[in-house]
């Protein structure tokens, strides 16, 4: 069944955005929120990734990569997800790989079970109820070895530990926590990482060509290019919430988002915030050439279920013509799809809010817009809270055609936190969730 014949309706369409008049032709003020017009917005199809034993994937792009992968499955392929041509067929990008904490003496430890893992870049094709992996790319350094996905750097990034929280991992200054994809003219990718934050250039074959990072980061020992290209201010992002969603403008530009508020001046500012930040990055200048502050709705309007204004992220950007975007901002529960223009007036880069000493700093104005920030205007799409079928954790979105969307969800490759998680045979004792795509049409007069 394909998410093309349930029957088309006529809705006439902006030729700028390729989307329902009604959506494109109104941004409402910023800070404001509308009503969810879920409408007939419903899930046309859906399909599950089955099981792919991690250490045979892995082990088929990297020999002898893994040599134990503890029973888990390929999962995580729900990072971000792009159209890759043919009708069916989506790039995707696995995060740094399965993952978890355990407490230790009142601590939090964060667990790689398996550290071999190199995070990867996977073709595939939606085929029935199904998700079938037809082709996968390893993400390697410039000498063709793993960047694996441990953290880059002690005391800026967790410290790594074996599945069972018992004995400490090295670091690895070539480790990259892959969240969002686009593919090129050329056939490179680009994709971003939470560890640095950075953007990551990647050749057709999979090779980093180069590592874009914040001014100040210092980072020593990769085996590969790393260019300090990105504001300084970004060094302050909060531990595993460095940039998650990324979108290619019909220019080729890229839009970067920040997944969450920076820790600026300090954590309690950051968890307490509610404005994060877009960036620009022109490929052809290889730098950063406007940046925009974004204003989430209150949490328990993006979810009524949840009141910790922390949970908040940007999990996914798409393009949607000229300089349109729709943002995805969600918790681990609901999500909600919100258009936005990149005006030039809203261009913040370089101004006192790129300044680390400004007072109070952007994240701890309660109304950006009436300090005289020009907040990003956005206007509500549609509420996948409220649309039956979706699963939780969405965290790529790509388009079909105008009236429908792609979804992906992240499944943690079937991890969950604490030490329930393994067996006494340090078996994973998997969660259960898998990795779904959900094909959504969007309501009519959205």
């Amino acid at each position: 069944m394909s998410p093309h014949s349930t029957g088309r309706r006529r809705v006439h369409r902006s030729v700028a955005t390729g989307l329902p008049l009604a959506v494109a032709a109104t941004l409402v003020a910023a800070g404001t929120a509308t009503a969810a017009p879920s409408g007939d917005a419903r899930v046309v199809r859906a399909a599950t990734l089955g099981e792919i034993p991690l250490g045979t994937f892995s082990n088929a792009l990297l020999p002898g990569s893994v040599g134990d992968d503890h029973g888990v499955n390929l999962g995580g392929i729900g990072s971000d997800i792009y159209p890759a041509g043919r009708k069916g067929e989506y790039w995707t990008v696995t995060d740094r790989g399965p993952n978890g904490q355990i407490k230790v003496d009142g601590k939090k430890r964060r667990t790689f079970p398996v550290p071999g893992f190199d995070p990867a870049i996977v073709k595939i094709r939606v085929t029935g109820d199904e998700i079938k992996v037809i082709d996968a790319l390893p993400i390697t350094t410039s000498s063709g070895k793993a960047v694996t996905g441990l953290p880059d750097q002690k005391n800026r990034d967790e410290a790594p530990y074996t599945y069972d929280a018992a004995t400490p991992l090295s670091y690895d200054p070539n480790g990259l926590d892959t969240e969002g994809i686009v593919r090129a003219g050329d056939g490179s990718f680009w994709l971003v990482d939470e560890y640095g934050p950075s953007l990551i250039h990647v050749s057709a074959r999979g090779e980093v060509l180069t590592r874009y990072v914040p001014e100040g980061l210092n980072l020593t020992g990769a085996d590969y290019p790393v260019a300090e290209a990105l504001p300084s201010v970004l060094l302050h992002r909060k531990i595993n919430r460095g940039f998650e969603g990324l979108a290619q403008l019909p220019c080729g530009d890229l839009v970067i988002a920040l997944q969450s508020p920076l820790s600026l001046p300090d954590t309690a500012a950051g968890e307490a915030s509610r404005t994060t930040r877009l960036l620009r990055f022109s490929p052809r200048k290889k730098a950063v050439t406007a940046e925009y502050a974004y204003r989430f709705d209150p949490v328990n309007v993006v979810d009524p279920g949840e009141d910790d204004t922390s949970e908040l992220k940007i999990s996914s950007v798409v393009a949607v013509g000229g300089d349109r975007l729709l943002v995805e901002e969600r918790t681990d529960k609901a999500a909600r799809l919100q258009l936005v223009r990149l005006g030039q007036k809203a261009d913040i880069l370089g101004g006192p809010w790129d300044d680390d000493t400004t007072s109070p700093s952007l994240e701890q104005l309660d109304d950006p817009a009436a300090a005289g920030v020009p907040v990003l205007g956005k206007r509500l799409v549609v509420d996948l809270g409220k649309v039956s079928g979706v699963p939780g954790k969405i965290e790529g979105i790509a388009r079909v055609d105008h009236d429908t969307l792609a979804l992906i969800n992240d499944n943690d490759f079937g991890m969950t936190d604490g030490t329930g998680a393994f067996d006494a045979r340090g078996r994973l004792v998997d969660s259960g969730i898998k990795t779904t795509l959900t094909y959504v049409r969007l309501p009519e007069g959205v």
